[in-house]
């Protein structure tokens, strides 16, 4: 059985695994693109940590940011 303690640590580490990958998510779209749109930070801050992994194999090959994000 899981405690209060134990889902606020999980919940925690999922926090801190969306705000890395965000981080470098758009330190990558700014790297290749330039400067990100304020739609397209909150659209990153907003995603799911596996979301945030499919977008961040897909800039390797992206031509625009909206191919990242589609």
């Amino acid at each position: 059985m899981q405690t209060f303690l134990d889902r606020y640590i999980e919940q925690g580490v999922e926090r801190g695994k969306q705000q890395g990958g965000a981080a470098v998510l758009l330190r990558l779209v700014e790297r290749k693109f330039g400067p990100p749109s304020e739609s397209v930070r909150e659209r990153i801050a907003s995603a799911d940590p596996e979301i945030l992994l499919a977008w961040s194999e897909r800039i390797l090959t992206a031509d625009d940011v909206e191919a990242v994000l589609h």
